[in-house]
């Protein structure tokens, strides 16, 4: 029998004659007199079958349904929706993307608010329902812990292990011709060998990375790969820990402090991390109240050295990250550098430091580099401000080659005229491709372009064109891809004003974004710059359209 006090929301369905009606509910679905004593646990997973990343967390919530009952729970099983961001990729359909984290949070909170759970796990895969859940957690403050889907396997093509982001560079690649048909066609059917969340350090297994610096997940689970043995034992341990942060009292907003964030970041850009990243820990930090801005991650990657070699911009994937200690050792080099808050909380009820003691010293292999050696002094994501982006723009860093970028632009009104430019071969060596309205408000939802940067990269101009836009990139994407650049278009951005053909400048390495162009006559162009009609009014986007934020706040709804 558990004990009375821990049921501090949940005696409010099952105790008391008043409640027989309810209790008669829950015998329905087979509770017993023992299951409505104790207290209950939501658990809840973004199951579907609308994507690999997620096909397998109806699996991982029986499990950690186990955990929960191990420890004198009762497990309450829901789902939440969530979208696939490969299949969404490169079409009108990605609008939706975005969007799904906001949807996730608000059905994560509805159901735990109206069924008074005392507790909850959250299970997640692909990239907009990790940061979803974590919203909805911080909203709540219940005992909470979130337990990652896992990453899937790398496939093998051509003797080399292949990725998603592999077929979407093929697409270029077969656009101009080095590629041919069969062999596009082919590595279509090995690049996704089945379950799990893209396999290098794109948005899922970034964010997966960065819940676990936050202190929201238990040690080691970002890493583990979604069909491993060992997930099981996580699934068990995600269980008893919301079971134990009960017991203890400790909550999300304990735990999801200023510096956390700060733990979140430094492994991020630590590991060439995605650039979602930064939208998500923002709006992350929104829900839980820490004032956190997007300046923040300039400062941590200036005292930050990327030290984990991960594609897109490195060699390895997640599975190899797994093989030499996942997480936990990345985050140990860290600690031991004085670069982690080691005091900070986490939902092993232990602090950082006190999670990380096991985790032998020294680290002598190829994927995670010594402090002393690192791939580059500082960390992978960079924000750069001037006059096209007077709130910022983000760019990752990791295995570009030319940091400084300077020519005319090629100026796009969406997505889909820049593909079709990109695929008929109208971007040169030099040019500084525009694509805007496709920020959170003007898009709306900010869609990603890995198809776009795939087709560039697959076409071999990835590392001798830049691109800037006020949407955002998938974590595969690599080269001088600027996003996030806000104002945005729709709500006259100063990406508005250019034009075709005016000189820009990304310097990475200064960490300026600008336009060529005298402030007078960027002033003359806006000032005639009229507002577009919006592109939905009705429905789930035309109400988002209407209440988001800019991406310099993480685009959160206001």
């Amino acid at each position: 029998m558990a004990d009375r006090k821990l049921k501090h929301r949940s005696w409010a369905v099952t105790e008391g004659p008043e409640r027989a009606p309810h209790r008669s509910m829950f015998r329905a679905m087979g509770l017993n007199d023992e299951d409505l004593s104790r207290p209950m646990i939501g658990v809840a997973s973004s199951w579907n079958e609308v994507t690999p990343c997620n096909i397998h967390l109806n699996r991982l919530a029986s499990i950690v349904k186990e955990g929960v009952r191990a420890a004198s729970g009762t497990p309450i099983e829901f789902c939440t929706i969530a979208v696939s961001d490969a299949i969404s990729m490169g079409h009108e359909g990605m609008k939706g993307s975005l969007v799904s984290r906001e949807v996730i949070a608000d059905s994560v909170e509805l159901v735990t608010f109206a069924e008074r759970f005392d507790g909850l796990v959250a299970i997640a895969g692909c990239d907009k329902s990790l940061p979803g859940m974590l919203m909805g957690l911080a909203r709540l403050n219940l005992p909470s812990v979130f337990l990652y889907g896992g990453t899937i396997m790398p496939g093998h093509f051509a003797d080399r292990d292949v990725t998603i982001q592999d077929v979407f560079e093929a697409v270029g690649a077969y656009a101009q011709k080095k590629m041919t048909a069969e062999a596009l066609r082919q590595l279509e059917r090995m690049a996704c060998p089945g379950p799990g969340s893209c396999a290098g350090m794109y948005t899922a297994n970034t964010m997966a990375s960065a819940i676990e610096a936050l202190g929201m997940s238990v040690p080691g689970s970002a890493n583990i790969p979604a069909m491993a043995e060992a997930r099981t034992e996580v699934c068990i341990n995600s269980g008893k820990a919301a079971m134990n942060l009960l017991e203890k009292g400790i909550t999300p907003r304990q735990i999801l402090t200023r510096e956390a964030f700060e733990n979140a970041i430094t492994v991020v850009v630590a590991t060439g991390g995605s650039t979602n990243a930064v939208l998500h820990l923002l709006a992350i930090a929104h829900e839980a109240g820490i004032p956190l801005t997007i300046d923040d991650f300039n400062r941590i990657t200036d005292r930050t050295p990327h030290i984990v070699d991960l594609r897109p911009g490195g060699t390895y994937v997640m599975v190899d990250l797994d093989r030499v200690g996942g997480v936990p050792r990345v985050m140990k080099v860290l600690l031991d550098a004085g670069l982690l808050h080691g005091d900070a909380i986490t939902v092993t009820g232990k602090t950082v430091k006190e999670n990380l003691n096991a985790v032998p010293p020294g680290n002598e292999q190829d994927v995670i580099r010594p402090i002393s050696k690192p791939i580059s002094p500082t960390g992978t994501i960079r924000i750069l401000k001037g006059n096209l982006a007077p709130e910022g723009g983000v760019v990752k860093v990791a295995g570009v080659r030319n940091l400084r970028l300077e020519g005319p632009a090629r100026v796009f009104e969406c997505e889909e005229d820049a593909m079709k430019a990109i695929l008929e071969t109208q971007i040169k060596p030099g040019d500084i491709v525009v694509i805007r309205y496709e920020g959170p408000r003007g898009g709306p939802g900010m869609r990603e372009m890995l198809a776009v940067t795939g087709a560039l990269h697959g076409e071999g101009l990835g590392d001798q064109v830049g691109l800037m836009t006020d949407g955002r990139f998938s974590g595969a994407t690599h080269g001088l891809m600027v996003g996030h650049v806000a104002p945005e278009a729709a709500v006259g951005g100063p990406i508005a004003a250019v034009q075709n053909g005016d000189m820009i400048l990304i310097d990475a390495q200064e960490r300026r974004l600008e336009l060529k162009v005298p402030d007078d006559e960027i002033k003359r162009r806006l000032s005639s710059w009229k507002a577009p009609e919006p592109r939905y009014k009705t429905g789930v986007l035309g109400r988002y359209a209407r209440l988001v934020s800019s991406a310099s706040r993480g685009a959160v709804l206001q």
